[in-house]
């Protein structure tokens, strides 16, 4: 007797690279941010005005930066847990370089940016060299990084009194000097600048091909002649650069270094990330997600602002639609 069993997705190859598509995970997280848009457009009428399209995108710029190298970090399987306080470390030290040893302008954010990048250094030997847990390792920077800007800043905040023009890193407009009805801050060309360097390091160069092949197969990639720690200490290197480059954009925006803000900072990158489509378990992901991630995330704190939730509600939505975007990314890769 013939009996005809219907194809699994597992059996449907089609089916299968569908469920897997980078296309498709980015589709769903930009369908999200549109629903998000027509929802609180349709609840509000000031969500759309002007200065609050350029709130959220200025509110966008830091944690989506800080998403962009965590993204990195995810795709090879790991964790990021210190970006939030690197962030807060490398903008004291800005602060430190511009204020204090009156450095020249480019060469205190190239500090800021240096800072960040030697904390993912230390965390890729610790992780790599010392197979220390990303979880535990990170965890530890974290605190580390949080008592060394409480020790460099002398537990109060520094200004920038005596570099006025730093301000103008994130809160001038390039674009308002050619076009002044649309004075865009500079913060959030910045964001897309990292996000195109982000992409073509990701896309394509080997460093990126590495990155995935390291959240897919670790044993396999060592196995074929790759030099697993190096190129793992280079991931976390790149994402504490970056977490230094938010941390620039923050003191800028602030016109000040806040050495007790950042932690918190990680946790809405991560959400950002796994929002994105970059799935938790390794090998996949991309950085056009994690714009739109980043994005949903900003759209949704606004709104629910706007709408008068209070903040307390607004952390437990949040909270909630995290777990929801980790729980379709088991059904996903289940089917």
């Amino acid at each position: 007797m013939d009996i005809s069993v219907a194809p699994s997705s597992s059996q449907n190859p089609w089916l299968r690279t569908l469920l897997h598509s980078d296309a498709t995970r980015r589709l769903l997280a930009f369908a999200a941010l549109i629903i998000l848009i027509i929802f609180f457009s349709l609840r509000s009428e000031a969500f759309l005005r002007y200065n609050n399209v350029v709130g959220i995108l200025l509110a966008t710029s830091v944690n989506g930066i800080l998403a962009l190298g965590v993204t990195f970090v995810i795709i090879t399987g790991g964790i990021d847990l210190s970006i939030g306080t690197v962030m807060a470390f490398s903008a004291v030290m800005s602060a430190v370089f511009l204020t204090e040893w009156n450095v020249p302008l480019a060469l205190g954010v190239l500090g800021g940016i240096g800072t960040g990048a030697l904390a993912g250094l230390i965390n890729g030997i610790i992780i790599s060299r010392m197979r220390v847990p990303p979880f535990i390792a990170t965890l530890g920077m974290m605190y580390v990084a949080k008592g060394l800007a409480l020790i460099f800043s002398d537990l109060r905040p520094i200004y920038f009194y005596e570099a006025p023009q730093f301000r103008e890193i994130s809160m001038g407009s390039v674009v308002g000097r050619f076009i002044p009805e649309y004075d865009i801050p500079n913060a959030v060309l910045i964001l897309f600048g990292a996000a195109i360097i982000a992409s073509i390091l990701l896309s394509r160069t080997v460093f990126g091909r590495y990155t995935f092949a390291l959240g897919s197969n670790e044993e396999a990639t060592r196995l074929s002649g790759v030099n697993v720690k190096t190129w793992k200490t280079a991931v976390y290197m790149i994402c504490g650069a970056f977490a230094g480059l938010g941390g620039v954009v923050m003191a800028a925006r602030l016109n000040s270094a806040q050495p007790a803000l950042g932690q918190g900072y990680e946790l809405d990158a991560i959400a950002a990330v796994v929002i994105g489509g970059t799935s938790l378990s390794g090998g996949e992901g991309s950085i056009m997600g994690t714009i739109i991630g980043a994005f949903v995330m900003s759209v949704l704190t606004n709104g629910l602002r706007i709408m008068s939730v209070p903040q307390e509600w607004q952390i437990v939505v949040t909270g909630a639609i995290l777990v929801l975007a980790v729980y379709l990314d088991i059904i996903r890769r289940r089917a």
